[in-house]
């Protein structure tokens, strides 16, 4: 403007260069260039297989790079839509190395996709029409409801600190980690007590809660996805009374200190870990998720007491269980499934859940299939001629089997011996 040279960017960013899954750079003559409009739009084998081999400077190698396309998209390339490809570079984006192109993580996060979308259906379904308490103060939070605000402003945080720093993949990370393992797989579920049995208050403070997150929570993944969240902000901005025309004008989330209620966090860490504990022990000794449980605690203190008085009819509903009742240090514990978090004690008396016999049989044969597995892989890594000439990425997937056979073996062993004890 005063005549004076301007600088042009005051910051230039710069990814890794895009190899292919193994690593090696994509080439018209290898025949592994993917195109991110095919993952975009998707495309079928016979124009992929077009794409590929047409024009080519060495003909003599397209029936090779046919082979190897065939082989690896025998379906073709599926559609996977703009923001799951833009999520899956983001996440890829490391500093300082190369991205190795994974189909796979595109696939996942194509599912990351639907499930915020299934997400915002649910949200959506159980706000529209109703009082979502954005008009009065007659509401009351639950704990899930303080728990999620404070993850939230959390997550804000590690994004906004990510973007800044320019870690793209971190940012992506987090937004994954919030939005999937926390509010999809706990937030929604504990949800439901509330919207199905709560008081007009409680029902009322729990919606508020699900609309301000989910809007919120749009504006903070928008940079990253901005077709989906803009979609689903236009349903949802009505509901939380905001007049903007567009996604893109509304201000991005700011860390609010205020909402990080650090009790409630610690209170419902707690109660996810009780619940997981029950839902374990489900999963081990084979009881119908659907199937109602007696659980007995032990060794309780009294934070832990605290916390079970204030939640229990929460517990009873969110693990499906008949009772749940505070056993005294000194009495005998009924034959059971037990699980420890931190010093306290969770039984699960088995008395009639369990037929002994037919769970042990079925554990013997599981062990069984088990060890002749490990045996195999273990044969094959402790033959000379097969480390000699097997690729560095062969050998480390081998030897991640063998570790997670055994892992799998030390927990059938454990749960038999815990069968053959009850």
């Amino acid at each position: 403007a005063d005549g004076k040279p301007q600088v042009p960017f005051k910051t230039v960013y710069v990814t890794g260069l895009i190899r292919d899954e193994n690593g090696d750079k994509m080439s018209k003559s290898k025949g592994n260039v993917i195109d991110p409009l095919d993952m975009i739009d998707g495309i079928s084998l016979d124009a992929l297989l077009e794409k590929r081999t047409a024009n080519m400077m060495q003909p003599q190698l397209a029936k090779k790079i046919a082979d190897r396309t065939s082989k690896q998209f025998p379906e073709g390339i599926p559609a996977s839509g703009t923001d799951a490809v833009r999520f899956t570079l983001a996440a890829l984006a490391s500093t300082g190395r190369d991205i190795n192109w994974d189909m796979k993580r595109l696939e996942g996060y194509r599912n990351f996709c639907n499930k915020l979308w299934n997400a915002s259906r649910y949200v959506l379904m159980n706000t529209e029409g109703q009082d979502c308490g954005f008009n009065s103060n007659d509401k009351v939070l639950s704990l899930a409801d303080k728990w999620i605000l404070a993850q939230y402003q959390q997550t804000v945080k590690q994004v906004r600190h990510y973007f800044d720093s320019y870690r793209f993949d971190l940012a992506a990370t987090a937004l994954y980690e919030f939005t999937w393992n926390q509010f999809c797989d706990w937030y929604l579920e504990l949800t439901k007590p509330v919207l199905f049995k709560g008081t007009e208050a409680e029902q009322r403070g729990t919606r508020h809660t699900l609309i301000t997150v989910l809007e919120s929570l749009l504006r903070l993944m928008h940079p990253i996805m901005p077709y989906i969240t803009e979609s689903i902000w236009q349903a949802v901005k009505p509901l939380a009374g905001i007049n903007s025309d567009s996604i893109m004008l509304a201000a991005y989330p700011v860390y609010q200190a205020e909402l990080v209620d650090e009790t409630a966090q610690a209170d419902l860490e707690w109660l996810k870990a009780v619940i997981t504990a029950i839902r374990n022990v489900r999963g081990e000794m084979n009881i119908a998720p659907s199937k109602p449980l007696a659980v007995l605690l032990r060794n309780l203190n009294a934070e832990e007491l605290r916390r079970l008085e204030q939640n229990r009819n929460f517990l009873l509903v969110m693990a499906k269980l008949d009772s749940l009742e505070v056993l005294a240090v000194d009495a005998k514990a009924p034959a059971s499934a037990a699980q420890m978090i931190g010093s306290m004690d969770l039984l699960i008396p088995m008395a009639g859940l369990i037929d002994k016999a037919a769970e042990l049989g079925r554990i013997a044969k599981q062990l069984e299939k088990t060890q002749q597995e490990l045996s195999r892989v273990a044969a094959k890594l402790n033959n000379e001629g097969f480390v000699a000439k097997a690729p560095e990425a062969v050998l480390e997937k081998e030897r991640a089997k063998l570790a997670e056979l055994e892992q799998a073996l030390a927990k059938l062993q454990a749960q038999q011996a815990e069968i053959a004890a009850l």
